[in-house]
């Protein structure tokens, strides 16, 4: 499985970005995740959306202002952020849930990444 995070840029505080996620192969069967990696930090979770789109997770930080979607037909995931801040600044990448993984919030828990896109929010 490829996947390809694209939508990053260079935005203002409280600007709204939508980040993509395409796959070379039908992600249907597979739950998702978004990380994201700011300079010096490790690779954080940010979200998960299940296999059908009915479940999702956030991290605390990304409560209520970001959305994790998905388009099965279209080999899609998305994730909607509102209201940036300066700490949201970091490359975001999209990752495939391993099927033997029991849960969803750490790295090694997905086994196919995307390159990452660059988010910076300025304030």
């Amino acid at each position: 499985v490829q996947l390809q995070a694209s939508g990053g840029g260079l935005v203002q505080a409280g600007d709204s970005l939508t980040l993509s996620c395409a796959s070379s192969r039908t992600l249907s069967s597979y739950n998702m995740g978004w990380f994201r990696q700011a300079p010096g930090k490790e690779r954080e979770f940010v979200s998960h959306v299940s296999w059908n789109g009915k479940i999702t997770y956030y991290a605390d930080f990304v409560k209520g202002r970001f959305t994790i979607s998905r388009d099965n037909g279209q080999n899609m995931v998305y994730l909607q952020m509102n209201s940036l801040q300066p700490e949201d600044t970091a490359v975001y990448y999209c990752a495939k849930h391993s099927i033997h993984a029991s849960g969803w919030i750490h790295d090694f828990e997905y086994d196919y990444w995307g390159q990452g896109t660059q988010v910076t929010v300025s304030s």
